[in-house]
């Protein structure tokens, strides 16, 4: 509980100095947040590789754990951006709730897991890091669309006043999403490779909520590139691939752990 409690402190710590800074100060001044996220994320890591220490199978990867771990990957892409001083508003959400979900999942308890074989384990790790990935394109898109409403309304308070110029949020919206589209054509690559029987498996709706967040996401880059797709239509299709995926992973991992307990 200690390592839990303190790694719940030092993210809030880092959100409330990032609080007090912006995009453009400097790189010392982002280093001392950064590096309290830094410190919270090492001890957030430490305390999954402790559970998978004391618990048979390897790495949990239940609901719970799952969701931390997405967690940690959206604080280390936050801290990555952040370096680069792009975006330090990230911090301000994504901090928080990764202390959110490790608490939760310390609260929750774990549970032994089966030994999933390499093969199932990269897919696994290869999912976690595409959703932790796309997820912040969502957070992303959500912040495009808070900066574009403050342009067309002219008026730039709370948070439109952190955000980075419009034309600078899209462009790192974009890669991000082309990151995490690599990232999830991976998976469904080694899910087809590594998953024997889908059926058996309980696995048809989140392969089909997968493909059809991949098909989304992959049309929007396909915009984005042939037509210049932007701006609202970008917003509503990052998010509509986002909550299709959301729902593969989560929402069948919930469905199938939480409520009919398999």
């Amino acid at each position: 509980m200690t390592i839990v409690l303190i790694s719940v402190v030092i993210y809030l710590l880092a959100t409330g100095l990032s609080a007090q800074t912006g995009n453009h100060t400097t790189a010392a001044v982002r280093g001392r947040w950064l590096g309290l996220g830094l410190a919270g994320m090492l001890l957030h890591a430490s305390y999954h590789v402790m559970v998978a220490w004391q618990t048979p199978g390897g790495a949990d990867m239940h609901f719970f754990a799952a969701l931390s771990l997405v967690g940690l990957g959206m604080a280390a892409l936050t801290s990555v951006v952040a370096i680069r001083g792009q975006l330090t508003a990230l911090a301000l959400v994504v901090y928080p709730l990764a202390a959110a979900l490790l608490l939760l999942y310390h609260l929750h308890g774990h549970a032994p897991s089966a030994a999933l074989g390499w093969r199932l384990e990269t897919h696994a790790w290869l999912a976690l890091l595409a959703y932790a990935t796309l997820a912040i394109s969502a957070l992303l898109a959500l912040m495009l669309r808070v900066q574009e409403r403050a342009l067309r309304q002219r008026r730039f308070s709370g948070l439109s006043r952190r955000l980075p110029p419009l034309h600078e949020l899209e462009t790192l919206l974009f890669r991000t999403i082309a990151v995490g589209f690599a990232l999830l054509s991976a998976t469904l690559l080694s899910g087809v490779l590594f998953v024997d029987d889908l059926l058996a498996q309980k696995l048809v709706h989140k392969t089909v909520l997968s493909v059809l967040s991949w098909l989304v996401f992959g049309a929007l880059l396909l915009g984005r590139w042939r037509w210049g797709w932007r701006g609202k239509k970008a917003v509503r299709l990052t998010l509509t691939a986002s909550v299709l995926l959301l729902l593969a992973f989560f929402g069948s991992k919930a469905a199938v752990e939480l409520v009919f307990n398999h």
